[in-house]
């Protein structure tokens, strides 16, 4: 689904994986000015309510929707946007490494995570690995319309909560913890412990990641280490009970 669709242009367009190409006449017409963003969820419902806020901004213009890392890199060969607003969670890939792959094929364009996952837990990893910010699904639109204008604007946006909780991560760095700190896996790892969590085997997760079924026992293993338990059982009921946790407690 793209911005700017012309009626009886619609069979000459067609429709690919569920976005159909923006027609470049009424784009030069309508939204000439207006700056491009492109979206990238794997939720319709939510792609569709981003975009309904986006569009009743006189300055902004949706150029495009994807629901998967592909066919957004696809897209903003195609449409050119200033920004792109992604979840962490695709179907085919994971946020982070398409927040790496944008950064590395197209550092001009800035990312902005739109996401479910706890805030304290993730933001970090998203701004090092690119982006320039992170905004919850849950915030008001005048919130995730902040969010926006600030990172267009060449600022660093994540809320005050997040904010918080870096300073008080960088602080305590220096002393040792004993608790079961999310903060000690890398990026990899903590994907594989929240597909874990999630109810994933080994199979599925190295599909979803695109990693061999060897490589995902081996991350396991570094997770169980990390996290100083003792068997895979152990590790097993740890994710699942972490994924059950209220928002920020993510320890």
């Amino acid at each position: 689904m793209v911005l700017g669709s012309v009626e009886g242009d619609k069979e000459k367009s067609g429709v690919r994986n569920g976005v159909k190409p923006k027609n470049i006449s009424e784009s030069r017409n309508q939204s000439s000015n207006r700056i491009r963003i492109l979206i990238v969820d794997d939720h319709p419902l939510v792609r569709e309510s981003l975009k309904r806020i986006i569009q009743q901004q006189p300055d902004l213009a949706v150029c495009g929707e994807a629901d998967n890392g592909s066919q957004a890199l696809e897209l903003v060969a195609e449409t050119k946007p200033r920004l792109v607003i992604l979840d962490l969670t695709l179907k085919d890939s994971h946020g982070l490494e398409l927040i790496k792959n944008l950064n590395d094929r197209y550092p001009k364009v800035m990312c902005l995570v739109f996401s479910m996952h706890e805030e304290t837990l993730h933001a970090e990893r998203a701004i090092r690995a690119g982006a320039r910010g992170y905004v919850a699904k849950e915030e008001p639109p005048a919130k995730i319309l902040m969010a926006i204008r600030r990172v267009l604007s060449g600022e660093i946006y994540w809320s005050e909560k997040a904010a918080s909780w870096v300073a008080s991560q960088i602080a305590s760095r220096a002393r040792p913890s004993s608790s079961f700190s999310m903060d000690l896996l890398t990026d990899r790892e903590l994907q594989v412990f929240e597909l874990m969590g999630g109810g994933q085997n080994t199979r599925q997760i190295a599909v979803m990641l695109h990693i061999d079924t060897s490589t995902v026992e081996t991350y396991r293993a570094r997770i169980k280490e990390k996290l100083n338990l003792k068997s895979t059982s152990e590790l097993l009921q740890y994710a699942i009970r972490f994924q059950m946790l209220p928002k920020g407690n993510t320890t």
